[in-house]
């Protein structure tokens, strides 16, 4: 109880800092979900009918993921420098493959005999793509975005190693300053911030699923 009410109290005397570091960290999962969404799902689409296409976008996206955090974040300092790009460009490879591979898996479980009756109506392909696949496939694309968004907001508790800030700048002071006063107050704001934030933005999520797709298809 001691701890928690010295937590709270460091927590009240940083309130700009909490709301500067909020803001740098939601900026970097809305940009960085929404971009990678629209980016993974286009791709998706346009390899649908393509298998080697499709399996090559998946496995240049698995790569991404398999390459260390740290290292992510620091080969692009020499080409944009330090600060909100390199970071940008780290959770923008990282969030692709969750949107890409639950985009493709969603557009192949689209029942064919659905397309062709939707094709036997008069609907052009755009039509099919668009009234159709698309509609049906959301709910496994919106899990591939709920994932990628989860992704987004643990991982980019590093960017403040790239002077990108965000919660993680509370995570690193407190590490540099251990085991000095409020060192380990600063290292668990910082943690239950990022989890509290999942928390919320998961919750908007759910809502949006709930509002976008129909009660038949849920």
């Amino acid at each position: 109880m001691e701890f928690i009410a010295s937590l709270w109290e460091f927590f009240l005397g940083r309130t700009d800092q909490v709301q500067e570091a909020l803001f740098e960290h939601l900026l970097y999962v809305i940009v960085v979900v929404g971009l990678a969404s629209a980016f993974s799902i286009t791709i998706g689409v346009l390899t649908r009918y393509n298998v080697f296409a499709r399996e090559m976008s998946l496995a240049v996206g698995s790569v991404f993921l398999t390459i260390p955090s740290l290292a992510l974040f620091t080969i692009f300092i020499p080409l944009v420098g330090l600060g909100f790009w390199p970071s940008f460009i780290a959770l923008f490879l990282y969030a692709i493959l969750p949107v890409l591979r639950n985009t493709v898996t969603g557009l192949e479980q689209v029942d064919p005999s659905v397309l062709e009756a939707a094709k036997g109506m008069g609907l052009t392909n755009t039509e099919v793509l668009l009234r159709v696949q698309l509609p049906l496939a959301w709910p496994v694309i919106l899990a591939g975005v709920r994932i990628a968004t989860m992704l987004t907001i643990g991982i980019a508790a590093i960017a403040t190693l790239v002077a990108g800030g965000g919660l993680g700048d509370f995570i690193k002071s407190g590490l540099a300053r251990l085991p000095l006063p409020n060192s380990l107050e600063s290292i668990w704001l910082g943690t239950v911030l990022c989890l509290l934030l999942a928390f919320v933005i998961d919750l908007g999520l759910k809502g949006l699923k709930t509002a976008t797709i129909s009660r038949g298809i849920r």
